[in-house]
């Protein structure tokens, strides 16, 4: 299906299948996606704020730009998704599944990833400041340069992550695995 520039604000697509759908710069603000397959979907420079994906699959999808402020992502799998560039400030994605996902450059501003699986994820130069890392597992996860200013990485595996220049100050690692962590240059005061 091809949606793209599409005004769908406020719809109600749940378990909706849209494997593979152009929705690219689409208006989903307050839309109800949980359940939804979203698979290979092009969701770039889509405006997904406040949406809710609960449970929705995004393997693989492009969302590269777009801007889930606020989103409801818990459960979600963005499995290799691109979220280059994204804008995710405040969005709720504890106990997601984003291995090896591309979020470099993405604002996670304040995000909720609480116990989400970033096994080799991509997080270079992503602003990750205040944001809610408890119990996440980061393993082999890049965050060179990545800010983590405040955040709260207590008990998080960042097991053989690199950390290289990034910023820690006043971030929580009570507990937190650094097996192997590259901290080279990193910012701990």
């Amino acid at each position: 299906a091809n949606l793209q520039k599409a005004n769908l604000s406020k719809a109600n697509l749940t378990n909706a299948m849209l494997v593979g759908a152009n929705l690219h710069k689409v208006d989903l603000t307050n839309v109800n996606l949980s359940w939804a397959n979203l698979r290979d979907a092009d969701l770039s420079e889509a405006d997904l704020i406040n949406v809710n994906l609960y449970n929705a699959d995004l393997g693989w999808a492009d969302l590269s730009g777009a801007d889930l402020s606020f989103a409801d992502l818990d459960f979600v799998t963005l499995t290799e998704a691109s979220l280059t560039g994204a804008t995710l400030t405040r969005a709720k994605l504890p106990d997601a599944d984003l291995t090896k996902t591309n979020l470099a450059g993405a604002d996670l501003t304040k995000a909720n990833l609480g116990g989400a699986d970033l096994s080799e994820a991509d997080l270079t130069g992503a602003d990750l400041s205040n944001a809610n890392l408890y119990g996440a597992t980061l393993f082999e996860a890049t965050l060179t340069k990545a800010n983590l200013a405040g955040a709260d990485l207590s008990e998080a595996d960042l097991s053989d992550a690199d950390l290289t220049e990034a910023t820690l100050f006043g971030a929580t690692l009570f507990e937190a695995t650094l097996t192997r962590a590259e901290l080279d240059d990193a910012d701990l005061t």
